[in-house]
C-alpha cells in the first residue's frame, strides 16, 4: 500500500507539511526518522501534566490470546481460581480499609491545626491586637501552603490539582505517567492537610479519590516500583484490566470517604469516571465503599468520646439539615426551576472563565519551579487578607434569646463568632470565613435561622468565593473542585430564599443545599451520582423530587454551553481521551480512509529475521504490528499461495523475544513445549523493555524468531468500509489499543490488513487536522 495511493490522501499530505505537530507514536513509518515532522494524519503523543511534557502510552485492556495464554487457562486448577477470586475481594477490602484510615486522618489532622489556628487568631482579637492576629494568621497559612507547595513541585507533580480527570482518563485506557506512585501518594496526603488547614478555597474531596486510587494501584502491583513484593499470588494481577478494576473500587472508596455516601461513591465511578462497567466490578466496588463506611464509622464513635483534640461532633458530614421538616408545594417548582437555570448559566460561566485562567497558570508554571511556588504563595496571602479583613464590613448583631446555642461564640464551634463585636453581639461574615472550610458549610446550610445571616454578608461571600474558586485551583497544590462549587453554590441558594421570604415553605438551609446541587451538576455535569450523594448527607427522602429536578434542569442548561469542568481539563493537558458520543460528522468518514492518510502499516512475518525486527524497533514508535504468514494452504476454493493474517503482536513481547536471545538457527515452527521453556503468561504482561538495553550480536541478526507462540490471534478487526463513528464506538467500550482494518474484497497479491487504529487516529481533532473538508462542511451545518 503506497502512502499517496488515493487523492485524498495527497491532498492530505500537501495540507500538513506545514503542520508542526509531533508525530502519534503508533504511526511512525520505519523508513522515516523519528524526529521527522508528520506531514499526514497524525497526533501529539506528549500530554502537558503540570508543567511538564511526558509521553503518553495506552493500556493493554485487550485480553492477549497467544498459546501461553491459552495453555494457561487450560492449565489453571480450581485452587487457582479460587485464589485469583480470593484476592480480587481481600484487595478490594484493604482498599477500602486503608483509604477509611487515611481519610480519617486527614479529617483529624485538618481539624486540629486549622482549630488551634484559629483559636490562636481568637486569643489575639479578644485583646484587640488585631495586627498581631492579622500577622499570625497569614504567616500560618503561608507556611502551610509552602509545605504544600515545595512538596508537589519538588518530589510529586502529578500529586497537584484533584486528579479526578487523570484516573478519568487512565480507565479509559490512557497510561497517564507517574500517577500512582508512592511518592505521589505521600505528596497528596501530606499536601491536602496542609492545602486545607491553610484555609485556601479548595477542598479534600478530589484528592480523596487519588488516594483511594493510588492505594489500589499499589495494592495490585506489590508495591512502588522500586520495591515491590515478589508475592506468587500477586503474579495474577500483573496486568492493565485487573488494575483498571482495583483503581476503579479506590476511586469509589475515596468518593465515599470524603461524603460518607457509599452509594454515592458507586455511582460516581459508574456514571463519572470509569469507561468499562460489568456486574461483578459492581458488587466489588460497593464491598469497598461498605468497609470505608465502617470505618469512619467507629472512628466517628471514638471522636464523639472527646478523644480527637478539635475534630469537630459533626463528623465527616458537611450537610446538617437532616432534622428540618420538608415542606413544599406546586408554587415552589418556580424557585426550584429558577435555582436549577441559575446553576447551570453559573456552571458553564464557571469552566469557561476556568479554562482561561487555567491557560494563564499554564503559561506561568512553565517558567519553573519558583514561579509555580510564588504563584501559590501569592494565592495564599490574597486568601488570608480577604478571610481576615472583609469581617470587618460586616455590621455586629444582637444575639437573638431564642437561639439554641450560645452567642456569640470564640471556642470550638459554634454558628456565632464574636470577633471584633461587643458583648452580646456577633459577626456573621467572620461566621462564615474565619472557620474551617466544612465548618463554613455547616454554617450556611444551618437550619431553622431565617436572620442569621445578613443578605449582605451572603453577598460578600459569594463574591469572595466566585473569585477565590477560579484563581486557587490550578496551583501547585492538592486541590478538589467540590468543596469550592458547593460553597459557591449554597451562597446564592440562600441569598435566593432569603429573597423569596415568606413566598416558600422552603427553609434557607434547604435552599443552600439546593444551590450547591445545581452548580455541581451545571459545572461537572453529573446527576445520578450527585443526588444520591445529597440523599446520602441529608438524610432526607423528601429532598429526592426537588434535588432531581434541579439536578436535570442545571445539567441541561450547562450542557448548552460547554462540556464539563473534568473534559476541560483533559483537554488542556492533553489527555487522548475518547468521548462516549462519537461526532455527528464522523459518520460520513470510513476507516478505509483514515488509514489511507496514515504511513503504511508495518508488518512482520510469522517467522521472521532478527536483523528485521531489530531493524522495525529502532526506526518505529508502534506498539503494536500485525503478522503475516505467506504461501499458506487456504482451505478449497481459494487460490493457493494466499496470505494469511495471523495477529497482532505487541512491541514489548518482541522486545522480550530478543532479551531472551529465543533464536532459531533455521526458519521453522517451534513446539509448544519450547515455548513454555523459555516464557511465562507473566513475563508477557510486563511493558517496561526497551530495545536500547538489548544486545545483538552480528550473528544473531541473521537468526530466526518464530512469532506465533507469542502472537495475539484474535484481535478486533473491522472492516475497511464502516464509519469512523462505528469504529469509535467499538474501540472505546471494549478498551482497545489497536484496531486492524481489513480489506472488503480479497483478491491476489492484496494485503489481509489494509492499516491499524490508535487511540490517537480516532481523536475528533486530528482527523480534522487531517481532513480540513470535514471543518468545513462541519461549520457549514452549524450555520
Amino acid at each position: 500500500m503506497e502512502e499517496n495511493s488515493n487523492p485524498v490522501a495527497r491532498a492530505t499530505q500537501a495540507h500538513m507539511e506545514a503542520d508542526e505537530e509531533e508525530r502519534d507514536p503508533e504511526s511512525n513509518s520505519l523508513q522515516q526518522p523519528l524526529l521527522k515532522r508528520s506531514r499526514t494524519l497524525s497526533s501529539s503523543p506528549l500530554a502537558l501534566v503540570g508543567a511538564k511534557v511526558s509521553h503518553i502510552e495506552s493500556l493493554d485492556y485487550e485480553i492477549n490470546e497467544n498459546d501461553l495464554f491459552k495453555h494457561d487457562w487450560r492449565s489453571r486448577s480450581k485452587v487457582q481460581v479460587l485464589q485469583y477470586i480470593f484476592l480480587k475481594w481481600s484487595l478490594a477490602c484493604l482498599v477500602g480499609l486503608l483509604t477509611g484510615l487515611i481519610a480519617t486522618l486527614i479529617n483529624l489532622a485538618v481539624e486540629n491545626i486549622a482549630g488551634y489556628k484559629l483559636l490562636a487568631v481568637v486569643s489575639f482579637i479578644e485583646k484587640d491586637r488585631y495586627l498581631q492576629g492579622f500577622l499570625y494568621f497569614t504567616g500560618v497559612n503561608f507556611l502551610l501552603t509552602l509545605v504544600a507547595a515545595v512538596l508537589c513541585v519538588c518530589f510529586a507533580p502529578t500529586a497537584a490539582g484533584p486528579g479526578i480527570p487523570e484516573i478519568k482518563a487512565y480507565l479509559n485506557g490512557v497510561d497517564t505517567p507517574n500517577m500512582f506512585g508512592a511518592t505521589t501518594l505521600i505528596v497528596k496526603i501530606i499536601g491536602s492537610i496542609g492545602a486545607v488547614a491553610a484555609g485556601l478555597d479548595l477542598g479534600k474531596e478530589g484528592p480523596l479519590v487519588h488516594i483511594g486510587s493510588c492505594i489500589a494501584s499499589l495494592l495490585g502491583q506489590g508495591g512502588p516500583d522500586n520495591h515491590r513484593i515478589k508475592w506468587q499470588w500477586l503474579r495474577y494481577f500483573n496486568n492493565d484490566r485487573d488494575r483498571r478494576d482495583l483503581i476503579t473500587c479506590g476511586s469509589s472508596s475515596g468518593v465515599c470517604a470524603a461524603f460518607r455516601a457509599p452509594v454515592g461513591g458507586v455511582l460516581f465511578s459508574l456514571e463519572e469516571v470509569a469507561t468499562w462497567w460489568r456486574s461483578a466490578l459492581l458488587w466489588r466496588t460497593f464491598f469497598s465503599t461498605a468497609i470505608v463506611v465502617v470505618v469512619l464509622r467507629a472512628f466517628i464513635e471514638i471522636c464523639n468520646s472527646g478523644k480527637c483534640g478539635l475534630f469537630g461532633t459533626g463528623g465527616l458530614i458537611m450537610f446538617d439539615v437532616s432534622n428540618v421538616p420538608v415542606r413544599y408545594h406546586v408554587m415552589d417548582i418556580i424557585p426550584v426551576t429558577l435555582i436549577g437555570i441559575i446553576g447551570g448559566i453559573l456552571g458553564g460561566l464557571y469552566n469557561h472563565i476556568l479554562h482561561k485562567v487555567l491557560r494563564l497558570y499554564n503559561l506561568i508554571n512553565q517558567k519553573g519551579k519558583m514561579h509555580k511556588l510564588l504563584l501559590a504563595l501569592s494565592v495564599s496571602v490574597f486568601t488570608s487578607v480577604c478571610q481576615y479583613c472583609l469581617p470587618f464590613l460586616a455590621d455586629c448583631k444582637a444575639c437573638d434569646p431564642s437561639f439554641p446555642e450560645t452567642c456569640p461564640t470564640n471556642g470550638r464551634s459554634g454558628n456565632f463568632k464574636q470577633f471584633n463585636c461587643p458583648n452580646g453581639h456577633y459577626n456573621d461574615l467572620a461566621t462564615l470565613l474565619l472557620t474551617t472550610n466544612d465548618d463554613a458549610v455547616r454554617n450556611i446550610f444551618s437550619s431553622n435561622t431565617p436572620t442569621e445571616f445578613q443578605p449582605s454578608s451572603i453577598l460578600i461571600f459569594f463574591i469572595l468565593y466566585c473569585i477565590l474558586g477560579l484563581i486557587t485551583f490550578g496551583i501547585a497544590v492538592p486541590s478538589g473542585l467540590f468543596l469550592p462549587i458547593i460553597l459557591m453554590g449554597s451562597a446564592y441558594g440562600r441569598l435566593l430564599g432569603m429573597a423569596m421570604g415568606s413566598y416558600t415553605n422552603i427553609d434557607q438551609g434547604l435552599y443552600a443545599v439546593l444551590g450547591a446541587a445545581s452548580l455541581m451538576a451545571g459545572s461537572m455535569r453529573m446527576t445520578v451520582s450527585l443526588c444520591v450523594i445529597f440523599l446520602e448527607l441529608t438524610n432526607n427522602l423528601l429532598l429526592l423530587p426537588i434535588t432531581m429536578i434541579v439536578l436535570l434542569i442545571a445539567k441541561t442548561v450547562g450542557d448548552s454551553f460547554n462540556p464539563s469542568i473534568y473534559e476541560i481539563i483533559l483537554e488542556l493537558k492533553g489527555l487522548p481521551f475518547l468521548d462516549a458520543h462519537p461526532e455527528p460528522w464522523m459518520r460520513t468518514l470510513t476507516v478505509g480512509e483514515l488509514v489511507d492518510a496514515k504511513p503504511p502499516v508495518i508488518t512482520v512475518s510469522g517467522i521472521e529475521k532478527v536483523s528485521r525486527i531489530v531493524d522495525v524497533l529502532r526506526n518505529t514508535t508502534h506498539n503494536g504490528f500485525p503478522v503475516l504468514d505467506e504461501g499458506v494452504v487456504p482451505p478449497s476454493g481459494l487460490a493457493n499461495g494466499a496470505t494469511e493474517l495471523h495477529g497482532l503482536i505487541l512491541r514489548a513481547h518482541l522486545v522480550l523475544a530478543l532479551k531472551k536471545k529465543w533464536f532459531l538457527q533455521e526458519k521453522r515452527r517451534t513446539e509448544e513445549w519450547e515455548v513454555r521453556e523459555k516464557f511465562s503468561w507473566v513475563e508477557l504482561a510486563e511493558r517496561e523493555g526497551k530495545i536500547e538495553e538489548v544486545a545483538v550480536t552480528s550473528a544473531e541478526m541473521e537468526m530466526y524468531i518464530d512469532l506465533h507462540p507469542l502472537t495475539n490471534t484474535t484481535p478486533y478487526t473491522v472492516i475497511e468500509s464502516m464509519s469512523v463513528a462505528k469504529a469509535m464506538v467499538l474501540f472505546r467500550q471494549v478498551g482497545l489499543r489497536h484496531l486492524l482494518v481489513v480489506p472488503k474484497y480479497e483478491a491476489a497479491g492484496v494485503s489481509p490488513v489494509v492499516g491499524i487504529l490508535t487511540r490517537q487516529d480516532l481523536r475528533a481533532f486530528n482527523i480534522l487536522t487531517a481532513f480540513p473538508h470535514l471543518e468545513r462542511s462541519k461549520s457549514g451545518q452549524k450555520h
